[in-house]
Parts: structure tokens; C-alpha cells; sequence
């Protein structure tokens, strides 16, 4: 259990940091998601970030029970599939996003569910 709450109070804050910061600068997000699609080096090293991300994770907390720790566990998961499709495939990952970003309210709907994850996760990390 030390495992997950250091692990929440790390990405609680993160997470909810970067979905204050899409509700407060949307159009300088999707700006950057623009310009961030239009290089296949930087969806690659993202990916290969979010991979290391995901394997950290998994390998510090693979952790499948009916609590609230789960959530970090499939976080590891979905870091490190998500690493590989970038990774492997970062033209499917560019057109799946564009379509993503096309739709007018994903940003904010995006920066609302990161801030209430981010909160939840850092109430469970520093509060519970």
C-alpha cells in the first residue's frame, strides 16, 4: 500500500495540473497538439517516454485488486501500450489524434477528467 499512495501522491498532482492547465489554455494546447503531430520524432520520444513511464509502473506496482490501486496499475498498462503504438505506428497514432482534436469540446472534456482523476488520486495519496 506505500507503493501506491507514494505513486498517487506523484501523479495526483500531475494530472491534475495538466487538466487545470487545458481548461485554462485551450487554444494553447491545441496549438501545441498541432504542432506536436506534425513531428514523427516527437510522437516517437513520446512514446518511448510513456513506455519507460508504463514499465516503471508496472514493474513497481502491478497491482490487481478491487481498491483504488488498480488505477494506478492500469495507468502503468495504458502508458506502456500506448508508448508502443507511438512507438510503432505513430501514423495511426497522428490521424487518430487529429480526429480527436477536430472534435471541438475534446480539450476541455479531456481537462476535466484529468482534474477530477488528478484530484481523486492525490486525495487518496495525501488525504485518505
Amino acid at each position: 500500500m506505500q507503493t501506491s499512495i507514494y505513486l498517487a501522491k506523484l501523479m495526483g498532482p500531475v494530472i491534475g495540473v495538466a487538466g487545470v492547465g487545458f481548461l485554462l489554455n485551450r487554444r494553447a494546447f491545441l496549438e501545441m497538439a498541432k504542432d506536436f503531430l506534425d513531428s514523427t520524432a516527437l510522437i516517437m520520444l513520446s512514446g518511448f517516454l510513456a513506455l519507460v513511464m508504463g514499465l516503471a509502473i508496472i514493474n513497481a506496482h502491478n497491482i490487481w485488486v478491487a481498491d483504488w490501486p488498480v488505477i494506478i496499475t492500469v495507468f502503468g498498462w495504458l502508458s506502456m501500450v500506448g508508448g508502443i503504438v507511438r512507438i510503432t505506428m505513430p501514423d495511426v497514432v497522428r490521424a487518430i489524434a487529429q480526429r480527436m482534436l477536430a472534435m471541438t469540446q475534446f480539450i476541455a472534456v479531456e481537462g476535466v477528467l484529468l482534474v477530477a482523476l488528478g484530484g481523486w488520486l492525490s486525495f487518496v495519496g495525501y488525504l485518505a
